[in-house]
């Protein structure tokens, strides 16, 4: 079974998902390129940790920005608007369990099979990201780099 996929410039491996887990969680290695931010967005449905590994990501939650190296982790509520940004110089690693499963569903259907090293052209489909992320809980706040609700 293929399981590494390219979503927005991000490339993502689902080590362990829902039918592995019995639903209780997604377990994601991500890889962004260095100045790679998430928008601005909230999960209703699952909550959600990052375990850095290598590189440094800032998450951006509410006012507050948590710094975060190899390492370090960051336990991410339900309902609490955050973005995720890969802020060193260089590219990061970091480990993402999404609990309950819903996330690696969102992935597989959206993102773009691929390898690490070969980042596709295409954008994945937005109707069917936007259509898959209500269906999973996820609502988008803003853009990349909109990094607060109070903003």
């Amino acid at each position: 079974m293929n399981n590494k996929y390219w979503l927005f410039g991000t490339h993502l491996s689902i080590l362990e998902e829902s039918d592995q887990t019995e639903g209780r969680y997604d377990l994601i290695l991500g890889k962004l390129g260095a100045g790679v931010e998430t928008p601005l967005h909230i999960h209703q449905k699952y909550s959600e940790s990052i375990y850095v590994i290598s590189g440094e990501f800032t998450i951006f939650m509410g006012d507050k920005a948590h710094v975060l190296q190899p390492g370090d982790h960051v336990f991410i509520p339900i309902g609490v608007p955050h973005a995720v940004a890969c802020t060193g110089s260089q590219s990061g690693t970091a480990l993402t369990m999404a609990s309950p499963s819903g996330f690696a569903s969102l992935i597989r259907q959206v993102g773009i099979l691929g390898d690490e090293g070969n980042m596709p052209s295409t954008l994945p489909d937005m109707d069917l990201f936007q259509q898959l992320s209500e269906s999973i809980g996820d609502v988008i706040l803003g853009p990349p780099g909109s990094r607060s609700v109070t903003e």
